[in-house]
């Protein structure tokens, strides 16, 4: 017996970080080198963007849909930002799991606790440059925002980094190359603990009885 004689169910990965960090071009290359991801796809009550697609970019649906996904508990979690909702299908992160994909759901600090309190199994990952001043200066870098903008971005991280502490790992991104492959390296590291081999375990103490 094999590890691999097992259909390995996939675990969901919760990617949190400060506005600069580098979380989407982390997200990106991680999906380009790894074919055992699967990005979490939304659900919004925005109207589509041009070039966007339903059922790749997010699930579009009206509010009285979106309202009854929450009724029905048919979210993992759910925000209203800037006059529309935003949320997590269950459904969709649940048939990947299935798949044996690892799920990636990137979301910030309140969501993914939330998350974490619903699925006690998950991994919180937080992304972070090496320092603030490094963040700062990958904000003023993109030169697409105001010097107004930029402050409140680093006044909402210093909010944010409050809550750091209710992840279960913190990754710097220093080097875009070397954080891609700890990523992996981590999620990775996860299948391996015990509550994510119970059934190989069970396996194996039913086989040791019959070679007695």
């Amino acid at each position: 017996m094999n590890n691999n004689e097992f259909k390995k169910r996939g675990m969901l990965v919760v990617i949190s970080g400060f506005s600069g960090a580098g979380k989407g071009t982390l997200m990106k290359k991680l999906m380009e080198q790894y074919d055992n991801y699967s990005l979490s796809i939304s659900a919004t009550t925005r109207d589509p963007r041009p070039g966007e697609v339903e059922g790749k970019d997010y699930f579009f649906v009206d509010k009285d849909r979106f309202m009854e996904m929450i009724k029905n508990d048919e979210l993992l979690e759910y925000a209203n930002y800037v006059g529309n909702y935003y949320g997590t299908p269950k459904a969709y992160v649940e048939a990947e799991m299935n798949k044996g994909k690892d799920v990636i759901l990137e979301i910030e600090i309140q969501g993914a606790l939330k998350i974490k309190a619903k699925y006690p199994d998950s991994v919180l990952i937080f992304i972070t440059p090496p320092s603030a001043e490094e963040l700062k200066a990958r904000l003023i870098h993109r030169g697409t925002e105001t010097e107004e903008i930029i402050n409140k971005r680093l006044q909402r991280a210093a909010q944010e980094a409050v809550g750091v502490e209710g992840y279960d790992y913190i990754l710097i991104n220093d080097n875009l190359d070397k954080t891609t492959k700890h990523l992996n390296y981590l999620i990775q590291d996860q299948h391996r603990r015990v509550p994510q081999q119970i059934h190989f375990i069970e396996q194996l103490q039913k086989e040791l009885r019959t070679v007695l």
